[in-house]
């Protein structure tokens, strides 16, 4: 006899066969200022490509300002110059992002977004400055290359307040580049170097502030962005040592206003398409990381944007192959995705449309789950659903892996593909040099 939940699931799916069949996805983003697009791993290629055909579409079609990703700052500004046609920038966005030397580098240094990159510099070569399209990076944890690009920057342009940043540098000093030696040193003086850093950000945003010009000059905002990545790196690694969800919070709100200061300076009518992991684009209130405290980008961009339209797309596979490592600063490897979990999304996802690729969009989010005693629809269920770090075993499949997720509340469309294949990393990797790890759940 049918199963009718698996006839439900293929009367819902949309095939995704090439650029035309994601046209569903178009109209459900409307005129959406905010498109987030996860992933649900950080070594997959199908993701990465996907989310290029979509960008394109969104940046031609929609007129999309810039991409943000869940990379460094000072990495990204640099794909940024290249892609934007900066004077003196390398002219191959491929070179910039082959020189990505922070563990995890296939991360961003990979074929699929190194013709990502291309294409979009070569989009911008028919376009005036203030109209290119921008790339740019969220994340908090480059507190010393920051730190050094806010000095280079003050000596060049503003020597006489170079003090205040001569200063942190001197405070960070001792701990010789290493977050995890500092964060123990707060331990023992908690303010660590906090008073530092708060100078210095407050002394940033007072320069951003009044250099801020209308032909959108990026040279201070540049500036200001990076000790705000020393603020929000220092907290962090204060925090990270604690069992809590802070440190992750942390982070996730310093993407968050990232984002913010990104949309501000590109002034009305930006349009921001980000991409991140599922487990920081998925709205946390629909996953068991609202029970522990923890919020992400996708929620905060919900709460603070959906007057201005937000649209959250997830990812996710069945089996396949994906670079991961073994443990934090291993060398990566490709490695076997065994099939899903039994019960899981994936597996029944997998069940109703084995082998195929399928789009799924989903009502507007309202949070009002039916009554348990009601029919639910398949995609107000609460299934378990994968989520593939850095750090990969797939060993702990049966125990691990999993983020319980009711999936259309956690995203307004969801993308499934059946089978994927493992990113081709621009160079050789290695290991990194020894590092604690400080990235929660390796996301």
């Amino acid at each position: 006899m049918p199963d009718p939940e698996q006839a439900r699931i293929r009367e819902a799916a949309l095939p995704l066969t090439g650029p035309d069949s994601l046209d569903p996805l178009l109209d459900r983003i409307g005129d959406a200022r905010y498109v987030l697009l996860g992933e649900a791993s950080h070594g997959t290629a199908d993701y990465y490509r996907l989310r290029d055909v979509l960008t394109r579409r969104l940046i031609e079609e929609k007129g999309f300002s810039f991409v943000a990703v869940e990379g460094d700052w000072p990495d990204c500004h640099a794909v940024h110059c290249s892609v934007v046609g900066a004077p003196g920038a390398p002219e191959d966005p491929g070179e910039v992002l082959a020189g990505f030397g922070r563990w995890p580098a296939w991360m961003w240094g990979n074929t699929e977004v190194a013709a990502f990159t291309w294409w979009l510099r070569r989009h911008n070569q028919g376009l005036p400055p203030r109209r290119r399209v921008g790339f740019f990076g969220l994340d908090v944890y480059s507190l010393w290359e920051s730190l050094h690009a806010v000095l280079a920057h003050l000596r060049e342009h503003d020597p006489e307040r170079v003090r205040s940043a001569l200063d942190a540098y001197r405070c960070f000093e001792p701990y010789a580049e290493d977050p995890h030696s500092y964060a123990l040193a707060t331990r023992y003086v908690p303010q660590g170097c906090e008073r530092e850093v708060v100078s210095l950000l407050t002394e940033a945003r007072q320069r951003a502030a009044r250099a801020a010009s209308p032909d959108g000059s990026l040279a201070e905002f540049a500036a200001r962005q990076n000790a705000e990545v020393l603020a929000g790196a220092e907290r962090y690694y204060r925090a990270m040592l604690d069992s809590g969800p802070e440190s992750w919070n942390i982070r996730d709100r310093h993407m968050a206003d990232t984002l913010d200061r990104l949309m501000e300076h590109y002034g009305p009518g930006a349009k921001a398409v980000v991409w991140e992991h599922n487990t920081h684009v998925g709205d946390a209130r629909a996953t068991d990381m609202a029970a522990v405290g923890e919020i992400n980008v996708g929620q905060l961009v919900r709460e603070r944007h959906m007057g201005a339209g937000v649209a959250l797309i997830g990812f996710g596979s069945y089996t396949g192959t994906v670079i991961a490592a073994d443990a934090w600063g291993d060398v990566p490897r490709v490695m076997e995705v065994p099939p899903a979990r039994a019960g899981s999304l994936e597996d029944v996802l997998h069940t109703a449309l084995p082998g195929e690729r399928a789009l799924f969009v989903f009502p507007p989010v309202q949070f009002q789950r039916p009554p348990a005693t009601g029919r639910r629809a398949w995609f107000h269920e609460e299934r378990g659903h994968r989520a593939i770090g850095v750090v990969y075993r797939p060993r702990c499949e049966r125990v691990g892996n999993y983020v319980p997720t009711v999936l259309a509340e956690r995203y307004d469309a969801f993308c499934y593909l059946d089978h994927t294949r493992a990113v081709t990393p621009l160079r050789p990797a290695a290991a990194a040099s020894p590092e604690t790890e400080t990235w929660p759940a390796g996301v």
